[in-house]
């Protein structure tokens, strides 16, 4: 088995071997994963953290030694909490801006290092918050389908973007989560942090947001707002009808 690492910001994870291919989810910096093919431009893989499977370019990730995997596996490397953080690659002087939730593997001092590349991480990395003023944090975000970060995020990527700054690792997609925790039987007693899943006419669970109490809702569509919410589902303010039927709720912390 090889195995590579992310050593950009963030690169997109695509349904298939094409730049013209959607974007089905997004690798950020300091992820790992395991390569599964090889193609002239392009590699097969799926991710550590969450076994998502999709297709990179093979200029956006550097290789992995398997000893430096299994380090990985054991020591759960520090997180960046802050939009602020950059890493300053110093082979070429260069500057990347990382989003949240990026991986600083192999921190040592100030220093990270991903194969035979140093980058010095500058500005505040940050620490853990409440989920209720990480999920905030992400308010106005645009949707984009496959996003992770506060530059564009969709609705499952959202509650695991959140989860993952509390150290809770949800799977990729909202049927994914939807098989993670255990069930809250009435809407009267969801409480922050609960996740609520929405299906659509044919059953098939495709939304996911994070409850802020017991009749509010916090989650990505169009953007991430606020919502009221029902047994019935969500209400969309804006559009003033319901948007999203209410299927089942879960608690994951």
């Amino acid at each position: 088995m090889e195995y590579g690492i992310c050593n950009l910001a963030v690169i997109p994870l695509r349904a298939e071997a094409s730049d013209k291919s959607e974007q089905v989810s997004q690798i950020l910096f300091g992820e790992d994963f395991e390569i599964v093919e090889w193609t002239e431009r392009w590699v097969k893989i799926i991710t550590t953290n969450d076994k998502y499977e999709g297709w990179i370019g093979r200029l956006q990730f550097a290789m992995l030694g398997h000893i430096a995997y299994k380090t990985l596996r054991l020591n759960r490397p520090p997180i960046t909490y802050r939009a602020v953080t950059q890493a300053w690659k110093k082979p070429d002087n260069s500057v990347m801006y990382l989003p949240v939730g990026s991986s600083l593997v192999f921190l040592k001092g100030t220093t990270c290092q991903i194969g035979n590349e140093k980058f010095e991480i500058i500005g505040e990395i940050g620490e853990t918050e409440s989920l209720e003023i990480t999920a905030r944090s992400f308010l106005n975000t645009a949707y984009l389908w496959g996003g992770r970060t506060h530059y564009g995020i969709d609705c499952s990527g959202f509650t695991q973007a959140v989860f993952k700054l509390q150290g809770i690792d949800l799977k990729r997609d909202a049927w994914m989560q939807a098989e993670q925790g255990k069930i809250v039987d009435f809407l009267s007693e969801a409480k922050l942090g609960d996740l609520a899943f929405f299906d659509n006419d044919e059953g098939r669970i495709t939304h996911v947001g994070i409850m802020l109490n017991n009749a509010q809702i916090i989650h990505a569509s169009g953007r991430v707002k606020i919502d009221a919410i029902d047994s019935q589902g969500i209400y969309s303010e804006d559009l003033k009808r319901y948007t999203h039927t209410l299927r089942i709720i879960k608690r994951v912390t």
